[in-house]
């Protein structure tokens, strides 16, 4: 699949199929990600694999929106589901020490932001899908897969094939709502 192509393409997976996603595979997308370039080549990531089902249900379970922190009217976190039903979670964690601070910015997570849009193109690239699941309890997921303190979790993954063939995406805005020449102007 053509670069361009699979950015214009890919979309967002919440529901897959119980087909097994091969161990090729999954290497190929954990080599995607491996190869996303970071501050001063430092490599904070790590990428924490589950495949066995019981784990992935406990993973879904701490994937939740507290009443106190949900906006008002959202009900549920739409991607809980996939993290059980898909047959691969990948934990995208990130050791913040081992990227760069520099003006308040923490680019461990411009680190991880990029692996991960690697991670999510080599996955359309092959059939596959997944969605970046940023909703969980960081300190319970920490224990339940051991998870050193320094260590960030940053995203899960749910990886496999998907139940249906994904849609059209979302409306994009157009580029002369988001790009600005020369300097900022209000639109």
């Amino acid at each position: 699949m053509e670069t361009l192509e699979a950015i214009r393409t890919r979309r967002s997976v919440r529901k897959f199929s119980d087909r097994p996603v091969t161990e090729e595979q999954l290497n190929q997308v954990l080599e995607a990600a491996r190869q996303a370039p970071s501050w001063a080549n430092m490599q904070c990531w790590r990428f924490v694999v589950i495949q066995n089902r019981k784990v992935r249900e406990q993973i879904s379970e701490l994937s939740y929106v507290d009443e106190y922190f949900a906006p008002k009217g959202y009900q549920a976190n739409p991607a809980q589901k996939a993290l059980a039903q898909a047959p691969v979670v990948i934990v995208a964690c990130a050791d913040p020490e081992r990227s760069g601070e520099l003006w308040g910015q923490n680019y461990y997570l411009a680190d991880l932001g990029i692996a991960t849009q690697n991670l999510m193109l080599a996955a359309h690239a092959q059939g596959l899908g997944t969605v970046f699941v940023g909703v969980f309890d960081e300190p319970r997921l920490r224990e339940l897969l051991g998870i050193p303190a320094q260590i960030r979790i940053v995203g899960l993954f749910p990886l496999g094939y998907p139940l249906s063939e994904p849609k059209e995406g979302p409306p994009r805005k157009p580029l002369e709502k988001i790009v600005f020449r020369e300097k900022w102007s209000e639109q």
